[in-house]
């Protein structure tokens, strides 16, 4: 415990069904000069037992039990704590493989980064043993600068590589002295690791795979039905172009890339609206998607996105028809193959 080098951050909040095999794939590391810090937020089920389980049997361990307040400030309560060199957060319903934490230290190591980047899994299951595994990552770079990164950041965002924190490693240092810390907000990944980004000068990009993100938990909080998610896209996506505009890039394949990745989310949001957990009215419904296909910040985005499939080029003509009623058939049917065919939908979402 003298000689941390990296300080594993996890908020824990009813998983007792999977964290024993996220703990288990920590405890396989071949590297092992880590902590975990586990914050037990507050779960009503037996998820911080387990946790002080571990706990019992390996040093390395701490777990704090705390009020319920969200996995924003479970992992703030954590930063706080943490004494590694480096942090790394991972979720409690996921597992990684062994060489994982060895692998990002030495890649932060022999290039003095800030940030390490790796790749990682998305595995979605559509029964209890059985799921389709989606892989993400592009080749491995040393950014040399931080306007070369920013040039290619665009591609990193189009892999989904910069949004969520399992996938990295930070400098402790470096979050520190910026103060940056997780926001009190849903889908709290994605601020943070903009804020993380904004001036970093020092990134490590490696396309070796080492983390599972396990979807399609019928508890997850993905799974369910947002009353708020389209001004949270909204915001999102005004985030994304603020970071362009203070980087001063306005290239056309980052253009494209913001424009893409904010139509495809508005068709997630007109999915949101029409499955069947939505408690609006029809008419409340139909008001909500037309708002959404005539917003001028749609129709500018369809100008400059240019899909990647035939689907997607398909999903987007009732949008650009500005026909609510098509679009809204859209969305039951997508809504239909996300419920009603997992597999499908996954392998659909994968090649958009």
């Amino acid at each position: 415990m003298d000689d941390i080098k990296i300080s594993v951050i996890m908020p824990v909040y009813n998983v007792e069904n999977y964290i024993r095999k996220c703990l288990d794939s920590l405890l396989a590391q071949s590297f092992k000069q880590w902590e975990l810090i586990a914050v037990d937020d507050g779960s009503p089920d037996k998820s911080g037992e387990i946790c002080d389980e571990y706990a019992k049997n390996d040093s390395r361990i701490t777990v704090i039990h705390k009020e319920n307040g969200g996995a924003p400030s479970a992992r703030n309560t954590a930063i706080e704590r943490a004494r590694g060199e480096y942090l790394y957060f991972m979720d409690s319903d996921d597992w990684a493989e062994p060489e994982m934490l060895e692998d990002m230290y030495n890649k932060a190591k022999q290039t003095d980064a800030q940030l390490v980047v790796a790749g990682y899994y998305i595995d979605t299951y559509y029964s209890d043993t059985q799921f389709y595994s989606q892989s993400q990552s592009l080749p491995s770079r040393d950014f040399k600068s931080r306007s070369e990164f920013r040039e290619y950041a665009y591609k990193m965002f189009d892999k989904n590589l910069l949004y969520t924190p399992w996938n990295k490693l930070y400098q402790r240092k470096y979050i520190i002295d910026n103060n940056i810390r997780f926001k009190n907000t849903f889908w709290d990944d994605f601020p943070f690791n903009l804020d993380v980004v904004r001036d970093v000068e020092r990134v490590a990009l490696m396309e070796n795979r080492y983390y599972h993100f396990m979807r399609a938990r019928s508890d997850s909080e993905t799974a369910k039905h947002r009353s708020d998610m389209y001004e949270k896209r909204e915001q999102e996506h005004g985030w994304m172009l603020s970071l362009y505009m203070h980087w001063g890039i306005d290239d056309e394949a980052s253009r494209e890339m913001i424009f893409r990745r904010y139509i495809e989310r508005v068709v997630g949001c007109i999915e949101n609206v029409t499955n069947p957990a939505c408690p609006l009215s029809e008419r409340e419904k139909n008001e909500q998607i037309s708002k959404m296909i005539s917003s001028p910040e749609t129709r500018k985005a369809l100008k400059y996105a240019r899909p990647n499939s035939i689907v997607m080029k398909l999903m987007l003509l009732p949008v650009r028809m500005k026909s609510v009623f098509i679009t809204k058939l859209e969305g039951k049917f997508i809504s239909s193959v996300k419920s009603g065919n997992v597999k499908l939908f996954a392998k659909l979402k994968a090649n958009r």
